[in-house]
């Protein structure tokens, strides 16, 4: 998934960000409320994980903002506050989760990996397009009896394409949904991880699954022949 994450306190924003990032998740991670406030207006993400209390922007002004936009991801509370009224504002306010500081990493992992589920695509601990399963645990990709394991991008890119299936997604969205908001990278980035995933698809015998669709973008979708 990609992930807003949004955590005044440095000490603790790298370990989450870290161990969110090693699950497998794309994470832009921030400090501040304004900063967080911008990129969630003009970028897509499958879950926000916000701090309560934030410089300039409360996270509970963001949760409220990000829901008068009609954006609908799911929403998960980081905060010292515990208190019943508490809990009750912050799902008033929009949230779907609320998890109380100390964090553990664990517990954090599994109510990501729950808010997750969502997707309409995903099925037990995998998202799936037919007989095409990727596994969000293993980051392993299936089709009938045969797998491959993917690098942690390929996963990423695999996992967008599946909450994404038969969209036609630009070059740009993939960039948004794969790379850090502040990160510099290779103007043929997305176009060589298309190529490394196809070789990957290839060995389950799907590679004419990711397809080009040329002046827009790509598509996962089942090609016309596999019907026939």
């Amino acid at each position: 998934m990609k992930i807003l994450l949004v955590e005044d306190d440095l000490a603790q924003l790298n370990p989450l960000q870290q161990a969110l990032k090693k699950a497998g998740h794309g994470v832009d991670a921030v400090a501040n409320g304004k900063t967080a406030q911008e990129l969630m207006c003009d970028r897509a993400y499958d879950l926000l994980v916000l701090d309560w209390m934030l410089p300039e922007i409360s996270g509970l002004a963001l949760c409220e903002q990000y829901r008068r936009l009609g954006k609908n991801s799911p929403v998960l509370f980081l905060t010292a506050k515990d208190t019943i009224l508490d809990k009750v504002t912050g799902l008033n306010a929009g949230a779907d989760d609320y998890l109380v500081k100390p964090v553990n990493l664990m517990e954090l992992l599994a109510r990501v990996r729950a808010l997750g589920r969502r997707s309409p695509m995903w099925l037990g601990d995998c998202l799936a397009l037919e007989d095409l399963e990727l596994n969000l645990d293993t980051l392993e990709l299936k089709r009938q009896n045969d797998s491959v394991q993917l690098s942690g991008r390929e996963f990423q890119l695999m996992e967008y394409l599946l909450r994404h299936p038969c969209q036609v997604l630009t070059r740009n969205q993939i960039e948004q949904a794969l790379w850090e908001w502040d990160m510099q990278h290779e103007s043929k980035a997305v176009a060589i991880l298309v190529h490394r995933l196809r070789q990957r698809l290839k060995s389950l015998r799907a590679d004419g699954w990711l397809q080009t669709i040329y002046g827009m973008g790509y598509r996962l979708a089942i090609p016309e022949t596999e019907f026939n």
